[in-house]
């Protein structure tokens, strides 16, 4: 069956929400400072908007920033140049315009990485597609960051080691691999997901 065009995922809802439901509720992002230029899979891509050839061959920062929500990109923006400067992990929730024009709740998590110069060389993270938890909160306004940190919490390290064995296993090209270590970042994209929303209930109470 052939792979639908960018231009279907944004003409047919039930392209995008096809789409969105084989990949189920996490992707993964990769920055590098010399190309300046952000890779992304898929289901970034579909979130943010982008088409996914270009995400995966890297597109500017730009690119994506376009599709969140104007009230949230200043902040998210800040966020970014914060973690450009700083070493640290990051994890932030936001709301962004989808390839099918409606606005979802994504939670962020990631980590640029510096030089000993203390110079940005690359960055990487998971995107967790957290509209089903936000929609069910009485309170739909902005919320607050989370601080950079270190040393990390053991959810924090098990992500980080996820993502890099799942950039390792897909060199192998072994499907079945591949298929388990998905799993295993899908987990932990929910489990960063339960996280943050017991933290923001923790702070309201």
């Amino acid at each position: 069956m052939p792979k639908p065009k960018f231009s279907e995922y944004r003409t047919c809802a039930a392209a995008f929400q096809g789409a969105l439901d084989a990949l189920d509720v996490i992707g993964t992002w990769s920055w590098d400072a010399a190309s300046d230029s952000i890779q992304a899979d898929l289901f970034v891509a579909l979130l943010f908007n982008v088409d996914p050839e270009e995400a995966e061959a890297g597109l500017p920062l730009d690119a994506f920033l376009a599709s969140i929500h104007p009230e949230d990109r200043d902040r998210v923006q800040a966020h970014i140049r914060r973690g450009g400067r700083d070493s640290g992990l990051y994890v932030i929730e936001y709301r962004v315009c989808s390839a099918d024009g409606i606005t979802r709740w994504v939670l962020g998590r990631g980590r640029f990485l510096h030089n000993h110069r203390g110079q940005p060389v690359s960055g990487r993270g998971i995107i967790v597609d957290i509209t089903d938890v936000r929609m069910g909160e009485a309170t739909m306004g902005a919320v607050e960051t989370t601080e950079f940190h270190e040393p990390e919490p053991p959810l924090e390290r098990a992500a980080d080691f996820a993502m890099a064995a799942h950039r390792a296993i897909c060199e192998l090209q072994d499907p079945a691999l591949k298929a388990r270590a998905e799993a295993l970042l899908l987990d932990l994209g929910r489990k960063l997901a339960e996280q943050e929303w017991r933290m923001r209930r923790t702070q309201m109470n």
